[in-house]
């Protein structure tokens, strides 16, 4: 019979637009921070921010910062601006900074996308025509 091993289970939510990566990770209710980082603080150049490399090394400053909470799983939120103006797909950084979470050692659950969506509300900006370019 195999033992099962107890797994700390936490939620990482991974904002990720085009001009930054924001990974913050709480407990399991949310109302707890147990880690964040961003691409801001690991790279010296601000066009850098979003790109995969600076999502990898942000990721690895949080999985250091979890590992000595014993944290070893993680559900993990990805969210992209959305909303009526925003892009609604993730920026470059996200997938490397789940693929840099993963080879860290943690145990992958859930992978969602929550982007917020418009029901109507505002009005588009561009005009009656759309952006013309």
């Amino acid at each position: 019979m195999k033992n099962q091993q107890n797994h700390i289970w936490a939620v990482c939510r991974i904002f990720s637009s085009y001009n930054n990566t924001i990974i913050h990770v709480t407990d399991i209710t949310g109302t707890e921070t147990l880690a964040r980082a961003s691409g801001g603080m690991v790279v010296k150049v601000d066009r850098n921010e979003s790109s995969p490399t600076a999502a990898m090394m942000a990721s690895k400053r949080v999985a250091e910062q979890l590992h000595d909470k014993g944290v070893s799983g993680l559900h993990i939120k990805v969210r992209a601006p959305g909303g009526h103006n925003g892009p609604s797909t993730p920026g470059p950084g996200a997938q490397a900074a789940i693929r840099a979470l993963s080879r860290a050692g943690f145990k992958i659950g859930i992978i969602e996308d929550v982007t917020p969506v418009p029901h109507g509300g505002c009005r588009k900006k561009g005009g009656r025509r759309g952006r013309r370019v």
